[in-house]
């Protein structure tokens, strides 16, 4: 076991540990390692401590003790991030604040539709206690069995339901955030119109830990839909696909709730290597959407409006084939096919990932372009491209040639992600869409934002941390 206490003060250590108490602070190596890397393994951190505090008053201290002695502390939640945001650095000073044990829901208020949540409770707890009180929380990931709120508010998560409800920031009304300071920032209001000066909470979410801790939320609830009907469209190209996105949004308007893009590759790949998949459809397609339309109004109502759109579809020949659930299970089993698509990339072989947003209207554009920069950059790399494309999100994975060197290919990490995000910024999109920033991606964005933008966010960074203990390298 390897002992790194001599990177911090021992002493410093225990008057840390004292807060939360010793069951509650880590300092074995064995126990610290799940913290200390993210699941993609690209980044793996150092830290004698990792503390599990189990109010906001300990949350409090610790950031008071923090700043008083200059130690930099980084906010973890459910470790599902994806930039390495979440992940200390390899100096062993930075400690680790996990965020998981402030996990209750404090309260859900069914007339006001809002519930009150601290950063540790986990998506799926949260779905499912709204769902038992006759109510939707529509935010969706594949890791929300994992993912905790905190976090999501932190990246600004966004994820299959953005395109009916918003992201993150969109399901916020307000939060309650410790300062760097150890000050606490009760801002948990339950009004959808509030105009008294500057909306503050915003600044923290999608900050990533950069100006203050996260612990608690109240967020949005909506009705649940009395009918839901997903389907799987077969189509010939991602043009196809924008025409059935804006015949759907026509004739479905709001009750259009998801509508997922999916190329023939990752199609491929999900049959291939994920156990116990059934094929959607029994043709194959160079394209596919996965389509949902909700009604508040009845099952009947979201059957009809499903039905209507595809036949248009298949009569104009927008759409190539599609079959539409037939149970609630069969509907769950199309969404599981999506969730499975970025596992099923990995038994592939060494890939770069980007997570881009282009205008809606620019995504066959972008589809196009982008093949060929990855061909100039490596040929016979393989796009992976999957995403939501209502509202212009994509995840746009490259799988090594087949046959390829595994470290070869992601030695063109940076070339390719220029490649890539040039095709990007000619649209006018965004090089991080739903991911955030962390690590993986901060030097880009110093090197490519308007200058301004960069200069005002270091102002803000160093007007709420002006000692630079949160969450230290990360975004700005």
């Amino acid at each position: 076991m390897n002992d790194i206490s001599g990177d911090i003060d021992p002493a410093l250590i225990d008057r840390f540990a004292a807060i939360v108490g010793d069951k509650y602070a880590l300092r074995d190596q064995q126990d610290i390692a799940p913290y200390l890397t993210e699941r993609r393994g690209l980044w793996h951190g150092r830290t004698a401590l990792v503390l599990r505090p189990g109010s906001v008053d300990e949350v409090s201290r610790i950031m008071r003790l923090a700043t008083e002695t200059g130690t930099p502390i980084v906010p973890q939640s459910g470790n599902t991030g994806l930039v390495g945001a979440q992940v200390p650095d390899t100096s062993g000073r930075q400690i680790v604040l996990s965020l998981s044990r402030l996990n209750r829901i404090r309260e859900i208020d069914v007339l006001s539709n809002t519930v009150t949540v601290e950063a540790g409770v986990i998506l799926q707890t949260l779905q499912e206690a709204a769902d038992a009180a006759d109510r939707l929380f529509p935010l969706s990931l594949a890791a929300q069995g994992s993912c905790q709120i905190g976090g999501n508010l932190s990246s600004n998560a966004g994820g299959t339901g953005v395109l009916a409800y918003g992201n993150a920031r969109e399901l916020c009304l307000g939060v309650e955030v410790v300062l760097p300071t150890g000050e606490v920032f009760d801002d948990l209001r339950k009004l959808k119109k509030d105009n008294t000066g500057y909306d503050l909470k915003n600044l923290f979410i999608g900050a990533e830990g950069t100006l203050g801790v996260i612990t608690a939320a109240v967020l949005k609830l909506f009705p649940k839909p009395k009918g839901r009907e997903v389907a799987f469209a077969g189509l010939s190209s991602p043009e196809a696909a924008l025409s059935l996105f804006s015949l759907a949004m026509d004739r479905a308007g709001a009750a259009l709730t998801a509508f997922e893009l999916i190329g023939q590759r990752p199609y491929d790949f999900t049959l291939l290597h994920a156990p116990g998949v059934v094929r959607p459809l029994s043709g194959d397609w160079p394209w596919y959407v996965l389509m949902q339309i909700s009604s508040g109004r009845s099952v009947e109502d979201a059957r009809a409006l499903i039905e209507e759109v595809l036949s248009v579809c298949l009569e104009q020949e927008i759409v190539g084939d599609a079959v539409i659930a037939a149970s609630i299970a069969q509907g769950d089993a199309f969404w599981n096919f999506r969730e499975l698509l970025p596992e099923a990339q990995k038994p592939e072989g060494a890939s770069i990932k980007h997570d881009i947003s282009v205008p809606v209207a620019a995504i066959p554009q972008f589809i196009e372009k982008a093949a060929g920069a990855i061909q100039s950059v490596s040929p016979g790399a393989r796009e992976v491209c999957f995403g939501h494309m209502g509202d212009g999100n994509l995840h746009y994975n490259i799988s090594r040639p087949i046959g390829g060197d595994d470290e070869a290919f992601l030695g063109l990490y940076h070339v390719m992600n220029k490649a890539v995000h040039d095709v990007v910024r000619r649209l006018h999109g965004s090089i991080s869409a739903e991911h955030g920033i962390g690590q993986l991606k901060r030097d880009e964005l110093i090197a490519t934002a308007p200058p301004m933008a960069i200069e005002l966010m270091r102002r803000v960074k160093t007007a709420f941390d002006p000692a630079g203990i949160m969450n230290p390298g990360k975004v700005i």
